[in-house]
């Protein structure tokens, strides 16, 4: 089993309602976004997928997000609030559904809301 990462980062705004006070408050983040996916094998180029071809994927998936006010999104609601859980999971169903049924499968996404905090979702 072969794992790669690739990071990357977005600007974005939300609002939680029912955490804590001060994050009922509109305000925003600098998110760094960690993906991992995964494949068995290697092709004939001696990798599992061209890292360019991941940016890419991940490239499009994050303009979603970037500079938006996150709750006017329509994959968020009141049952999938814009939490860093939740962007972790839209990141990683986005991406697994463009990786397809094919080798290489989304492993985890982790979103870092700051340097010391940080939600994985696991596919």
């Amino acid at each position: 089993m072969y794992e790669l990462k690739i990071v990357t980062r977005f600007a974005a705004a939300h609002q939680l309602r029912m955490v804590a006070r001060k994050c009922e408050n509109l305000h925003g983040h600098n998110w760094k976004i960690e993906v991992c996916v995964r494949g068995n094998d290697l092709d004939r180029g001696g990798v599992v997928m061209d890292f360019g071809v991941i940016k890419a994927h991940l490239r499009d998936i994050i303009q979603l997000l970037d500079h938006r006010f996150l709750n006017e999104l329509e994959w968020f609601d009141e049952q999938r609030p814009p939490s860093s859980e939740n962007i972790a999971r839209f990141i990683a169903e986005r991406l697994a559904e463009r990786l397809g049924d094919g080798p290489v499968t989304v492993a985890s996404v982790s979103a870092w809301e700051s340097e010391d905090a940080c939600a994985t979702f696991f596919p």
